[in-house]
């Protein structure tokens, strides 16, 4: 299913990138190489609480969602049973 481009964040990943992206040291890396081993370095440090968290508030993210973009019940059930 394709979420509507406007959606407010509704893919947990997004908020995942958001946080590697600000970890990442000030100085930027200047191969690849230097920038895949802070990424994963900070991969690494990202606590996993953090992603409990955006995965446990998606109850409440998706009311918002199907305010703005009325869906079909046979979708809702199908979002429902990928949440549990």
């Amino acid at each position: 299913m394709e979420w509507p481009a406007s959606s407010p964040d509704m893919n947990t990943i997004e908020h995942v990138w958001d946080a590697l992206g600000r970890r990442v040291p000030g100085q930027p890396p200047q191969t690849l190489q230097e920038l895949e081993r802070a990424l994963l370095e900070e991969w690494d440090r990202i606590p996993q609480l953090m992603i409990n968290s955006l995965m446990d508030s998606m109850p409440q993210r998706l009311p918002r969602l199907t305010q703005t973009y009325p869906i079909t019940p046979d979708v809702m059930d199908m979002i429902e049973s990928e949440i549990d």
